[in-house]
């Protein structure tokens, strides 16, 4: 019961960090924030108005968008792990079966995360270069603002009125 526990909490760790940048990723230009994502299947469509003046940086957001991960690896392993764990259940819990069954499970699943964050993670490397490129030659430059913090210059000054 206690191996149970554990496995369910590793289980909902990993699903709660694998959308953590989906929709809150916003972009500042001429100090009004452009939504990057608009929808999860066209990632980094919001910059492509921006992007367009700029051949380089436009090849590198199409590159972007043509080497989204599909989701059928990442929905079949987590498939596949999750049935392991799953029917270990189902086998005598005096079994090494049983154990073998879920350290194998787990595996997948931990192999599952680490392969589509290392892919997504390489992938977002191309937006940061589309980016770059553009400010390089264009103007309004674009700025990445994330929770913590805006790569903008030092002074972001922002006026709001009320009634």
């Amino acid at each position: 019961m206690k191996e149970f526990f554990i496995i369910t909490s590793l289980l909902f760790s990993l699903v709660t960090h694998a959308n953590d940048e989906t929709c809150s990723r916003v972009a500042v230009i001429n100090q009004q924030e452009i939504l990057i994502d608009p929808s999860s299947s066209l990632r980094g469509e919001g910059l492509r108005y921006h992007l367009e003046k700029d051949k380089v940086a436009l090849s590198y957001l199409n590159d972007y968008q043509s080497l989204q991960e599909d989701i059928w690896r990442p929905a079949i392993m987590g498939t596949v792990g999750s049935g392991l764990i799953l029917s270990a259940f189902l086998t005598n819990p005096s079994s090494n079966t049983r154990r073998s069954l879920i350290a194998s499970g787990t595996v997948v699943l931990i192999l599952n995360y680490l392969l589509t964050k290392t892919i997504q993670t390489s992938n977002e490397e191309l937006l940061y270069k589309s980016i770059d490129e553009y400010n390089k030659r264009q103007e309004p430059k674009i700025f990445l603002k994330s929770d913590d913090q805006i790569n903008t210059p030092e002074i972001y000054i922002e006026k709001s009125w009320s009634f």
